[in-house]
């Protein structure tokens, strides 16, 4: 009971911790002239780059696949290697585009609690209601936009189960009876991997229509 209380204080101190970091940083930023609106702009144009090199990462995975069930002799230990560093390299992208997830839903956190802040500060009732139905409006749409990025996100879980079991099944079993069985796992790659990159797809021009509204604004 006692650890399960000490932990639970522990954690609101280290919850505390980064949000007075974040704040400090945030007044730092501030202090140089960039706005939190302008570290949004520049986070969802981090992820939506992340999104576009983990399409191709995932495409290169599936192409590394194709090769390796028509693979005709040779070095297969070289191939697992190769179907290896895919895999590591999809998690690496996954994890990325996660992180930049994670940074915009930071930020935004931060930027609509000073708008809404801002907004009671008005005394004129006319540029209150302006203001308050641009924020809405902005809220609807990064709304929109984080669950698009979200909803990509989940479609790269079974992409990177499907490369992980490739790999371990490889490493294992390297002879060509082993290429015999990856055929088969070949076409659920396909098809997740082009679901992947149409939601992936989908959450790019999500971004891109959230960076021209805060542009706009």
């Amino acid at each position: 009971m006692m650890k399960t209380l000490y932990k639970n204080i522990a954690l609101v101190f280290v919850l505390v911790s980064l949000s007075a970091c974040q704040s400090a940083y945030y007044s730092a930023m501030e202090k140089v002239g960039v706005h939190k609106r302008d570290i949004m702009l520049d986070r969802v144009e981090g992820a939506q780059t992340a999104q576009e090199e983990a399409q191709e990462q995932f495409k290169s995975a599936l192409e590394q696949l194709s090769s390796l069930i028509e693979f005709d002799g040779g070095d297969l230990a070289e191939q697992y290697e190769i179907t290896e560093e895919q895999y590591e390299a999809s998690k690496a992208a996954a994890d990325e585009v996660t992180g930049k997830i994670e940074s915009i839903e930071s930020v935004s956190e931060a930027l609509f609690d000073e708008w809404q802040t801002e907004i009671e500060q008005y005394s004129s009732a006319s540029l209150k209601r302006q203001s308050q139905s641009k924020l809405n409006s902005t809220q609807r749409q990064y709304n929109t936009l984080i669950k698009s990025m979200y909803k990509a996100k989940s479609k790269m879980d079974p992409v990177l189960a499907t490369l992980k079991d490739n790999t371990l099944y490889l490493k294992h079993n390297l002879n060509a009876r082993a290429i015999g069985a990856l055929q088969g796992e070949y076409k659920t790659l396909q098809k997740d991997v082009a679901v992947l990159v149409d939601e992936m797809s989908k959450s790019i021009s999500q971004s891109q229509k959230f960076i021209d509204l805060l542009q706009e604004n």
